[in-house]
């Protein structure tokens, strides 16, 4: 058989990356070590998810007058859902301290201090994203400490219910996630986890701290410091 001497052969497709492997931070097992793992330079992401609950049935009109109406009440914060929130406090190198939040529109910056930023609000849980917050860590020891927290903002406090999940997937290596798998029928807030630089060596530890109370509580809880004000968003 004649053979084509101007047919090259097509090389062979490279093999699909395999996904990074996700490592679940537990009460067991609840700290890593981001500088040992590769992970501590570049643009670290960190996604929260959550569970849309399913809108409540309409109540059906009330009948009977202004008493009638009064008994069957407005509809309560359980059946509309939970808004929860993505956020951290931070400590840069040099003591400068804030939060990065939705609340008062403090979504930070991502190449001037703080060096964080938040990317939007997910008010019903039904975006496929999530929240997602961005840490530059270009630079070796910019942070003394961050820590990350969710805040159910609007709806009845159900940690269970929400079912929400924690990623950090730094710029290489493996993705880290803490599960908000621990319940307080009253807490609003939840400590979920800290990057701390120490020594050199940057960690990512997991908190899953139910707090009683907003910022305030959380501030006052880790010894940050800082003075507060009512805010909306």
């Amino acid at each position: 058989m004649p053979i084509d001497y101007t047919k090259r052969p097509q090389p062979a497709a490279a093999p699909a990356a395999d996904p990074p492997r996700k490592v679940t931070l537990t009460k067991g097992a609840p700290r890593v070590s981001l500088t040992k793992s590769g992970g501590a330079g570049g643009i670290a992401r960190v996604n929260l998810n959550w569970s849309a609950q399913p809108p409540a049935p309409a109540a059906p009109p009330a009948t009977g007058g202004f008493f009638s109406r009064m008994k069957s009440g407005a509809p309560s914060a359980a059946s509309q859902g939970v808004d929860l929130d993505l956020g951290c406090l931070y400590e840069l190198a040099d003591g400068s301290k804030g939060v990065v939040q939705a609340m008062g529109g403090a979504f930070g910056s991502l190449n001037s201090p703080p060096w964080i930023f938040l990317d939007g609000d997910d008010r019903s849980g039904s975006v496929a994203g999530g929240e997602n917050m961005s840490i530059n860590l270009d630079q070796p020891g910019r942070f003394r400490r961050v820590l990350i927290f969710a805040m159910i903002y609007e709806g009845a406090p159900n940690w269970a219910a929400v079912d929400g999940v924690v990623t950090l997937t730094p710029a290489t290596g493996q993705q880290f996630e803490v599960r908000l798998d621990a319940t307080s029928a009253a807490a609003r807030v939840c400590a979920v986890a800290q990057l701390v630089e120490s020594g050199g060596e940057l960690t990512f530890q997991r908190e899953v701290r139910y707090i009683d109370g907003g910022q305030v509580a959380l501030d006052r809880a880790y010894s940050w410091g800082m003075s507060w004000a009512p805010g909306r968003k």
